[in-house]
């Protein structure tokens, strides 16, 4: 163990040089994936006399497509936990065969989604009535993006099994060029510019696909030709249950976590009327600016954090946590003063043609974002708890602030008082009530398993 810790930078360097080193480019990374988000809204928003029906269809679909992000980023979420876990314990075969499940895992996983968007997504539609253009729009979205899911999937495997040896730069330009190609080809599939036909919703899409599909080919070719600290192989492989079970110790919590989001939108959109709900999607598109960085700033810590515990070294890990902690909180008070002073400005960029957007979403902002800041301390304690192996911490987390919380306090907001303009309070009351539960869980932990860790590590 002493010598793989002597060998691997997370074992010996500068917390903060280490933190950065390994954070920004998935920072940057991640915000350029938040960029190609909000530019696929815009360009819907703005398809000339549909462009809020092309809104609707999409916030519409946006729980399915959490789904999707939820099942592909928690089993490699696992994945990277187990790797990082097995190198900071010394046991490379271990960890080669994680990376190897893991990828093997996402192919799985792509089935279950082929079949969903063949068969579930008009059940999923007509559950809010959608019809017409909104129903159109939204069935052709959804099936694309459903069936073609693999090439996400298989591309966030290769990211995270990476980025659990330390390599942050590669996964950040697999992100990057599936981002140029979906900006590019947005504007050209959705409004048929030049030789490429006006396909509107349906070529927002296919430009999603298709970037999905060059970044995972741009992981392989990484994968596969690359001399990396973690290795895939297939020869002789065979499935390990024990491994699989590892895997989603971690991963299955984080899945059920991320899943919560989606159930959430489901809640949110049955108490919020049309333009509520095309308000709740323009948020979630441009709030991925503010979270996105930190998701990317814990994409370095849970390497380094779970190396480290692997590695029996506390005071590496409780260093990571705290620096991680105040670099998150920096992140989200320039993201809660942004949302506070032109709420207006962010909500005209994806339709300017529709004064009610403005009316309602403005307070809406200014409300919501009162959450960021005791979100960014929350983040990272999930994280912790992920790289440690304590998964089902982090999803009692999450399933408080998004079940226990939200909803309830929502939906008390809009039935009892009557005043839809307030139901948006319930996102800082949860976020701050998970917090503090966040708070208790990481206490308990430094009494029980963290004290048989190596003080002086």
């Amino acid at each position: 163990m002493g010598e793989t810790v002597k060998q691997n930078k997370m074992g010996y360097e500068k917390m903060l040089k280490l933190i950065m080193s390994m954070s920004l480019p998935a920072m940057f990374s991640m915000t350029v994936m938040a960029l190609y988000n909000v530019v696929d809204s815009i360009f819907v928003g703005n398809i000339p006399n549909s462009g809020v029906i092309g809104l609707n269809a999409v916030s519409y679909s946006y729980p399915l497509q959490m789904l999707l992000i939820a099942f592909a980023v928690g089993t490699a979420i696992g994945a990277n936990s187990l790797i990082s876990r097995r190198l900071g314990a010394g046991n490379q075969k271990e960890a080669d065969s994680a990376a190897t499940h893991g990828l093997i895992l996402a192919i799985f996983t792509w089935i279950i989604f082929i079949l969903i968007g063949l068969f579930a997504v008009k059940p999923f539609l007509r559950m809010y009535n959608c019809e017409g253009l909104t129903f159109d729009y939204g069935y052709q979205y959804l099936t694309i993006v459903l069936c073609f899911s693999g090439f996400s999937m298989v591309q966030v495997s290769v990211e995270k099994s990476l980025q659990a040896t330390g390599e942050m730069v590669f996964p950040m330009l697999f992100q990057l060029a599936g981002a140029l190609t979906n900006i590019i080809f947005d504007p050209l599939l959705i409004y048929g510019i030049g030789p490429f036909p006006k396909l509107e919703v349906a070529g927002a899409a296919i430009a999603t696909v298709l970037g999905q599909f060059v970044g995972m080919v741009f992981a392989l070719v990484v994968l596969f030709t690359r001399k990396n600290r973690v290795h895939v192989s297939f020869k002789g492989f065979r499935l390990n249950f024990e491994t699989i079970k590892n895997i989603y110790v971690v991963g299955f919590p984080s899945i059920i976590m991320q899943s919560i989001s989606s159930f959430m939108i489901l809640g949110m959109n049955a108490m919020l009327n049309k333009v509520g709900v095309t308000v709740l999607g323009i948020y979630f598109k441009l709030q991925s600016f503010v979270f996105m960085p930190c998701f990317g700033l814990n994409q370095g810590l849970l390497p380094i954090m779970g190396f480290n515990y692997g590695a029996r070294k506390k005071q590496r890990l409780y260093s990571a946590m705290k620096h991680g902690i105040v670099i998150a909180m920096i992140i989200m008070i320039i993201g809660t003063i942004v949302f506070l002073t032109i709420p207006d400005k962010l909500i005209m960029m994806f339709n300017n043609n529709d004064p009610t957007l403005v009316s309602v979403g403005v307070p809406a902002f200014r409300i919501i974002c009162l959450c960021f800041v005791p979100a960014a301390v929350g983040i990272v304690f999930i994280s912790m708890f992920q790289a440690t192996g304590k998964g089902f911490r982090a999803l009692i987390i999450s399933f408080t602030r998004q079940l226990v919380f939200i909803l309830p306090v929502a939906f008390i907001i809009s039935k009892l008082i009557g005043n839809e303009s307030l139901i948006w309070l319930a996102f800082p009351i949860a976020e701050i009530g998970s917090l503090i539960l966040a708070i208790s869980l990481f206490i308990n932990l430094t009494k029980t398993d963290f004290k048989k860790l190596d003080a002086k590590g």
